[in-house]
């Protein structure tokens, strides 16, 4: 007896959609943007090629040459790391606590206002530059590294605490609604569901903060905030290049002693 054919008929494969015409449009204006600034800025690419300019470039790079290495100097160059080391650490410890506080409102935890003006504010915190919340913070504090910590942890606030609330957005619901059905007090049922979903992302984020505020730590010292910025700055207006070598060399060790320590421990967590 001839079986009867149970295949579901054949469909024929979806046809990709087109890409809408207000991206292409959108595009087609950045693009003719960026060709407009080139026309519109007086800017004179002929000069860094000519003969004069690489001769200037290179008696200023062969001022910072040798680097100042003497006992003393360096003493004062391994403080200048310690205060920058420790104004990115603080910084990005008191962004992360208050971002966590801030972002329960900032997601879908609370009402539509609440998460609109608290979002509206996370906003203002992230757009200003550190440098700039530097200036306004160190005229209150004074100048050195109590500034530029409090600067750094204004702005971080604002951006980790968006992360943060999008973290908490993006964790599957199922198993706090499971405890909450099963009689889970709201809270209980978020510290131990969601909360743990969302945690290895937002240590993610704070250490990948963390690197970006160590080299933002090094040039909010332009603006008297301390740290190795400061001696930056302090070497560079006296024409004191063998110096201001050794200060800049400090930075980019820093930088990548931090940046390697954190992608380690980025990996280990999101592993």
């Amino acid at each position: 007896m001839k079986q009867p054919n149970i295949c579901p008929p054949a469909t024929s494969a979806p046809t990709p959609s087109s890409t809408p015409w207000s991206i292409l449009m959108l595009l087609l204006s950045l693009l003719l943007l960026i060709v407009a600034s080139f026309f519109s800025l007086p800017l004179k690419w002929e000069a860094f090629f000519t003969a004069e300019a690489g001769r200037t470039t290179l008696e200023f790079l062969r001022g910072f040459t040798p680097p100042e290495m003497s006992q003393t100097f360096l003493r004062k160059v391994l403080i200048g790391m310690a205060e920058t080391l420790s104004m990115s650490a603080l910084g990005t410890l008191i962004a992360s606590i208050i971002g966590m506080a801030l972002a329960l409102p900032a997601s879908t935890r609370f009402s539509a206002p609440a998460r609109g003006i608290t979002r509206m504010a996370l906003n203002i915190l992230r757009s200003i530059p550190e440098l700039v919340w530097a200036s306004i913070l160190l005229i209150a504090s004074g100048l050195g590294p109590f500034g530029g910590t409090l600067a750094l942890a204004v702005h971080t606030t604002g951006v980790l605490g968006r992360l943060f609330a999008d973290a908490l957005e993006n964790v599957s619901p199922l198993p706090e609604a499971s405890l909450r059905t099963n009689g889970a007090h709201p809270i209980a049922a978020f510290l131990y569901a969601t909360l743990p979903q969302s945690i290895p992302q937002m240590l993610s984020y704070a250490l990948y903060r963390w690197e970006n505020n160590i080299r933002a730590a090094a040039i909010l010292g332009v603006v008297g905030a301390g740290g190795l910025g400061q001696m930056l700055k302090y070497h560079l207006s006296l024409f004191q290049m063998p110096q201001a070598a050794t200060v800049i060399i400090a930075m980019l060790l820093l930088v990548a002693a931090v940046d390697g320590i954190s992608f380690s421990l980025r990996r280990r967590i999101m592993r």
